[in-house]
């Protein structure tokens, strides 16, 4: 069983930058992909990121291409998401995952990440 806990959003202005924290215990770090999701009011859940597990392979939504940066530090059991050149649109509740599986075609899937965290709330105002 993984637990993960997210830190690190806040309320930033446009074009401002926000990282995010994703910090997991209780299984086996490294062997899990993570993905991050968001989620804005009234709206459904996203793929926005994903790092593989050795952190080779790294995969982005068009939305967030050339703006987000996700990484992580298998040593420290957390992964991160730094957001650069932060829009109104990037408000949401931003999730992380993880995934056991070695594929990546179903990563933009939620329901393809057995274990997520409760979230973090990102606000950005114009």
């Amino acid at each position: 069983q993984v637990q993960l806990v997210e830190s690190g959003g806040g309320l930033v202005q446009a074009g401002g930058s926000l990282r995010l924290s994703c910090a997991a215990s209780g299984g086996a770090f490294s062997n899990y992909a993570l993905g991050w999701f968001r989620q804005g009011p009234g709206k459904e859940r996203v793929f926005v990121a994903r790092i593989s597990q050795g952190g080779g392979r790294t995969y982005y939504a068009d939305s967030v291409k050339g703006r987000f940066t996700i990484s992580r530090d298998n040593a420290k059991n957390t992964a991160y998401l730094q957001m650069n050149s932060l829009k109104p649109e990037d408000t949401a509740v931003y999730y992380c995952a993880a995934d056991g599986s070695q594929y990546d075609y179903n990563r933009h899937l939620p329901g393809s990440y057995a274990y997520r965290g409760q979230g973090t709330q990102v606000t950005v105002s114009s």
